[in-house]
């Protein structure tokens, strides 16, 4: 096999600078080798004459903002492969499609950088853009290359992970329970409520009564929603130049700051009356129905629950002193940024608290003097700008210290480092790649340490976490099995989400194949009163119960439920709002039969849906990117990507539109992957028959990459199956995982730490704890490149 790595290096330290000579300031000339490879793939179907898809590329020997359009379909269509055509006698390999490819995005990134700019390449949507073979295949050696890291960059904390440091200050949370490892603790994310909105309470663990039902209690309390945005989309959604924090965000959270301080310095914002040791003992007239739904509805216990900081000292001890300033604002500047204070730190907000307080008065002034706290660019971003030690000759520097522990905490969890981590911090002891490896090892083996981002990795993996938010039309609901009462369907969903987080994080806790697992496991964590319609089969669903003697409970049998084994009671999250909710839950066993793992689980099933039907090709595309990791080019703007309107068709029938000839050169690589999870209904039910005949759940795997693994298949288990043992899925996990925790999409340089990665997992018995203890001591993650060379040496 020919050694490609010369060829290789000599590319890749020309790319800097773009292989690529400047025309004028808004276009770049390609150079012979880009215009060797048009002439040579391309021209002989999209020169003047020809025309292919209403396309010439005869002429084009610049990049610029007129024919930006054109680069982008043109690289878009190479990365993957599209393009050259597959019957092509002499097609490009992977090597000369990637050097193409560079050549395309660094010309984009120069001629658009004045108007608008150019960084979709960079987008984790584009990450299987850059071929598997050459990050895993032994024929690209990259043994040679630049070493492994990541820009220097600031990079905004996820909205979960501000959410829950704000929450912090305001609520006591559960300590971990080890007969309950799976109810919620303090450093969990938030989850949504009922209704589905994702708030902060100001007082929940204070109240002891309210006027009205458990709707009026919720819609009396008061909270706060996330105020940092994020993408509402499928797949990974926080890269660390995706979003930065805007105006609006910004006033959003001063007007919360004030809501907080307030809060931790008086508690809740009620009338003296609303507070009382029983309820009983607060007057009737205060509990009439017109309060329902409203702050002045709740009653409060006198007994302060809400944590007693320094700024409530602050506010309510009568001395001003330097100690107790000072003590305030360390408490929240660690709370919010995961760090002490510096002198310099200390002394600016020091000096702000003290003109708001000779400006306001006491009162007024410590809230407002200490609101900047939470507005100081630490306490939204996280900052890995190595600014000490000299780079090495790639430009690069190791991070250390605050950052090295900062870097390593905000892997797993949401809230400042535990004691052990900032001692660490303190004594000098994050310095070194082997002080990383101690630390996320530790971190790893205590379970008391809670760890969302390793959930939140799954959730953003799989996308079972969108089901709740999945709008469904009343009667095609009905149809597909679901529950159609008011909000059921919805509630439903969510609890359905906490309930394969727990199923997830059992998985985690055995550590042995889990990416396997996860796709094959029979195991199910239930609500058995709500979620066992959703698990029943279609056709055995009782459309008119039967009338039983009064008195007589209708059984799930009499409804046509499935029947499962007796499960072991098992404990999961339930929402802050819920008061008193039950955690307790059923671990048991699904048939075989008919399901296998989390995508054949309604949370899994119903996010990939629609309002009205099944969504067969977003559940082949996930398949092919997530799995396969491979993509789908982009859908023209031209197209009107519309399914027939014949509700009496099977959804099989009606994507026959999607065979036509300038339609299916994308389509064959998701819908044979999508159509056989047919088998369940858009509300996630098992059927047997679709419209009054047999259901149609044959499928193929085609082009996966992988000897031995494309084929036909007979049905969804038949293709998860196959997938889950396949050596490329789990090297394509190993990508996600790498690109979710670096915060950025993978290059040609990581190729040894992907490869080290999968050994660790592999060699582990397929260990995700292997797996991110390769990736958190990597090159990738533990060193920054600076950009500014000249100025730092």
């Amino acid at each position: 096999m020919k050694n490609r790595l010369q060829t290789l290096v000599g590319v890749l330290i020309l790319f800097p600078l773009l292989s690529a000579s400047l025309i004028s300031d808004d276009q770049v000339g390609l150079d012979r080798a880009a215009q060797a490879f048009l002439s040579k793939h391309c021209l002989v179907c999209h020169d003047s004459e020809t025309q292919e898809g209403g396309v010439s590329l005869e002429g084009l020997k610049t990049v610029s903002f007129e024919n930006s359009d054109l680069w982008k379909r043109i690289w878009e269509q190479v990365s993957l492969n599209e393009m050259p055509p597959r019957d092509e006698s002499s097609r490009p390999d992977a090597l000369e499609r990637y050097e193409f490819s560079q050549r395309i995005t660094g010309g984009l990134v120069e001629a658009l950088k004045d108007v608008g700019g150019f960084r979709l390449h960079l987008h984790p949507s584009k990450g299987n853009h850059l071929d598997h073979a050459l990050l895993f295949d032994r024929e690209y050696s990259t043994g040679q290359l630049e070493p492994s890291s990541t820009p220097a960059r600031i990079w905004r904390i996820q909205p979960q992970e501000h959410l829950t440091r704000l929450n912090a200050l305001i609520n006591l949370e559960p300590v971990f329970d080890a007969r309950k490892p799976g109810v919620r603790t303090r450093g969990d994310r938030i989850l949504p409520n009922p209704q589905g909105e994702v708030k902060v309470y100001f007082g929940l663990d204070r109240v002891i009564g309210w006027v009205g039902g458990s709707a009026a209690y919720a819609a009396a309390i008061t909270g706060f929603s996330p105020v940092l945005s994020t993408e509402d989309t499928h797949g990974l959604r926080n890269y660390a130049d995706q979003y930065s924090v805007n105006g609006s965000e910004a006033v959003q959270i001063a007007g919360l700051a004030e809501d907080i301080l307030k809060f931790m310095a008086y508690g809740p914002d009620a009338e003296e009356y609303q507070f009382a040791d029983k309820v009983s003992e607060i007057d009737a007239k205060y509990k009439h129905g017109d309060l329902r739904g409203l702050a002045q509805s709740l009653f409060y216990s006198k007994e302060i629950k809400r944590p007693l900081t320094p700024v409530y000292e602050l506010v309510q001890d009568g001395g001003f002193t330097a100690d107790s300033k000072a003590r305030a604002i360390t408490y929240l500047f660690e709370a919010l940024t995961g760090r002490p204070p510096r002198a310099e730190e200390l002394n600016k907000y020091v000096s702000i608290l003290e003109r708001a307080v000779d400006d306001l008065g006491k009162e007024e002034g410590v809230i407002l003097g200490l609101a900047p706290i939470f507005l100081d660019r630490e306490a939204v971003f996280r900052v890995e700008l190595v600014n000490y030690g000299k780079p090495d000759q790639f430009g690069r520097i190791m991070l250390q210290d605050e950052e090295l522990g900062l870097a390593v905490n905000a892997a797993f969890s949401y809230l400042p480092p535990d004691k052990t981590l900032r001692q660490s911090i303190v004594q000098g002891r994050m310095k070194t790649r082997e002080d990383a490896a101690r630390e996320v090892a530790r971190i790893l083996a205590d379970p008391e340490i809670r760890k969302p981002r390793i959930l939140q990795f799954f959730r953003e993996y799989f996308d079972y976490d969108r089901a709740g938010s999945i709008c469904k039309d009343t009667p095609a609901l009905t149809s597909a099995g679901g529950d159609n009462k008011g909000t059921n369907h919805y509630t439903t969903m969510h609890g359905m989400v906490s309930h394969t987080d727990r199923l997830v994080e059992l998985i985690l806790a055995e550590d042995k194949n889990v990416l396997e697992e996860l796709l094959t496991t029979n195991r199910v964590v239930i609500s058995p009163g709500k979620d066992i319609r959703y698990f029943s089969q279609l056709e055995k669903l009782v459309k008119k119960l039967p009338k039983v003697p009064k008195g007589t409970k209708i059984t799930d049998a009499d409804r046509g439920y499935v029947e499962l084994p007796k499960g072991k009671n098992i404990h999961v999250r339930v929402p802050q709002v819920v008061k008193n909710g039950r955690t307790n839950r059923s671990l048991t066993d699904l048939p075989l039969d008919q399901r296998r793992g989390i995508l054949t689980h309604p949370s899994w099933l119903v996010s990939h849906s629609d309002a009205m039907d099944n969504h067969a090709i977003l559940r082949g595309r996930w398949v092919r990117e997530r799995l396969l990791g491979d993509s789908v080019p982009d859908v023209p703007i031209t197209v009107d990507a519309m399914l027939p309107d014949e509700p009496r068709e099977t959804l099989r029938h009606r994507m026959r539109v999607t065979q036509e000839s300038e339609c299916y050169r994308c389509h064959r690589k998701m819908d044979p992957l999508g159509l056989p999870f047919e088998m369940f209904t858009h509300a996630g039910l098992y059927r047997t028959t679709e419209l009054g005949k047999k259901v149609n759940t044959r499928g193929e795997i085609i082009d996966s990459g992988e000897e031995g693994l494309d084929g036909p298949v007979d049905d969804a288990l038949e293709m998860i199956d196959r997938l889950a043992a396949s050596e490329r899925v789990h090297q394509v996990f190993v990508r996600h995982a790498f690109r979710f925790w670096m915060g950025r999409n993978e290059t040609i340089h990581d190729a040894p730490v992907l490869r080290a990665a999968y050994q660790a997992y592999r060699d582990n018995g397929g260990s995700m704890n292997a797996l991110l203890e390769s990736l958190l001591t990597s090159d990738a993650f533990l060193y920054r490149k600076v950009s500014d060379l000249e100025a730092r040496n």
